[in-house]
């Protein structure tokens, strides 16, 4: 009885052995992670973590943010968000108040 067949290992009982990627394919694998990471966000729902899309930004802050800060008037009247609208207080009040100048003391004290 020859020991080679005894002590030899199958072909289908070795582990299979890894091929190293190219540096090219390390780059794509890489950057196709990144833009991954860039388009998808992992949150949890029902207890489970599922990915889902990230919500849309403008350098860096939510859409919806950047325009209340950054958009005028007519921008704002044209795209019918009359509700960012800034509220002007010229119609109630057309004239400043000139009581606090009628108080002031000569010193400047408003007792």
């Amino acid at each position: 009885m020859p020991l080679s067949g005894v002590l030899a290992p199958k072909s289908s009982d070795m582990a299979k052995v890894k091929k190293k990627l190219t540096p090219a394919q390390k780059r794509a694998k890489k950057a196709a992670k990144a833009e991954r990471q860039r388009k998808y966000q992992w949150v949890f729902m029902n207890g489970k973590q599922v990915r889902i899309k990230r919500p849309p930004t403008v350098d860096g802050m939510p859409v919806d943010q950047f325009i209340e800060e950054n958009a005028d008037p007519i921008w704002l009247h044209q795209n019918g968000l009359w509700e960012l609208m800034p509220v002007e207080d010229a119609l109630s009040d057309p004239e400043p108040s000139t009581e606090s100048d009628a108080t002031e003391d000569e010193d400047g004290i408003p007792f």
